[in-house]
């Protein structure tokens, strides 16, 4: 059985509009449905858009990191970090 962490994943996007770090949002939860849909267990949880700091932290429950990098994969979205959140 696996069991469901969460994670977090950090990105900095120095010049970036409000425009351009939603839009990565979009992209990154229609790719996490996405794989929830073909039975892989991801889910996004919640973003938060941080625009003073040209930044992005993304919530995430999945089985495990890797999944969590496809997300972003698939995506086409760059990211600085992912760490296991509690």
């Amino acid at each position: 059985m696996n069991v469901w962490q969460a994670y977090l994943v950090e990105h900095y996007r120095p010049g970036a509009s409000l425009d351009d770090l939603s839009s990565a949002v979009r992209d990154v939860r229609l790719a996490a449905a996405a794989m929830g849909r073909r039975n892989r267990p991801v889910r996004c949880v919640h973003c938060t858009i941080v625009p003073s700091d040209e930044a992005l932290l993304a919530l995430f429950e999945a089985t495990s990191e890797d999944l969590v990098r496809d997300v972003y994969a698939h995506a086409g979205i760059p990211f600085e970090r992912i760490t296991g959140a509690v």
